[in-house]
């Protein structure tokens, strides 16, 4: 019986030996901080900190302007970073896109079906559905489970739509640029749209937001392409003009080296740069 005894505290000494060398050991010179069981990169964790210290200032000393859209800037500002970081897309177009179309975040679409940015159901749409009058009546916009799910769509919807492909060739600093492209590319029929996100960003600094995102030292946020020259994965921000200018291709003969008949590719698409 002690023989036995002996052993089973052997066996069980060397299950926590074996647990514990197997544990990954965590330090401070570590690239990535751990938060649960949710990696979060500590370049992204340190653009959130700026970020939120510079919105403190910023309302502190602009008590004069819309409390609203002030407010709308403090809940969804980090969101439009994560989203510039991701898809390349300017978060100061993004949250000035936001304010400008959901009324900072008061109109009914935003209110009842979390659409921050007027997107409509189009062809293909097979989330939810809600309708409302807009330029005709009843029409069908699209329904998300939170903000963030229309800010999602959001990005998705300018990287996946061929007639938004040229917005990124724009330097992600040039707010303006970008005003003016979605207003080119029909984003919205009003004539003043590009003059009235340009108002916004300017009026509230949301530029601010882009440098911090640009000046970053995350090499993770670049579009990278695979090692095979032959083809690339289509990655978030993608576009089949960028795709183009960075192989010395066109993208008409992209476009047949691929069989493609639209200018539309998606996330993780196997491009071929050669025959």
């Amino acid at each position: 019986m002690k023989i036995l005894k002996v052993l089973s505290i052997i066996v069980f000494v060397s299950f926590l030996i074996s647990c514990n060398s197997s544990r990954r050991v965590i330090n401070s010179n570590d690239k990535r901080v751990y938060k649960g069981s949710k990696k979060v990169d500590a370049t992204e964790k340190e653009i959130y900190a700026k970020s939120d210290t510079y919105f403190r200032k910023f309302k502190n000393n602009n008590s004069n302007l819309n409390s609203h859209t002030i407010e709308y800037i403090g809940k969804y500002k980090n969101i439009a970073i994560k989203k510039m970081m991701e898809y390349n897309i300017p978060a100061s177009i993004t949250l000035a896109q936001g304010i400008l179309e959901s009324g900072n975040g008061r109109s009914d679409l935003a209110r009842k079906a979390n659409n921050h940015f007027g997107i409509k159901c189009h062809k293909g749409w097979k989330g939810k559905k809600i309708y409302h009058d807009d330029d005709r009546r009843h029409e069908c916009f699209r329904k998300y489970n939170s903000p963030e799910g229309s800010f999602d769509d959001h990005s998705l919807f300018l990287t996946k739509r061929g007639r938004y492909t040229f917005l990124f060739d724009f330097k992600k600093d040039n707010y303006k640029a970008w005003a003016k492209g979605l207003k080119k590319a029909g984003y919205a029929t009003d004539r003043k749209y590009p003059s009235k996100l340009i108002n916004f960003i300017e009026a509230y600094k949301l530029y601010h937001y882009d440098k911090l995102v640009l000046k970053s030292k995350g090499q993770q946020y670049r579009v990278s392409k695979d090692m095979d020259l032959n083809h690339i994965m289509v990655r978030k921000g993608d576009t089949l003009y960028s795709i183009a200018r960075n192989n010395n291709l066109t993208v008409e003969e992209l476009k047949r080296l691929n069989n493609l008949y639209s200018n539309e590719i998606s996330i993780g698409q196997k491009l071929y740069l050669k025959k």
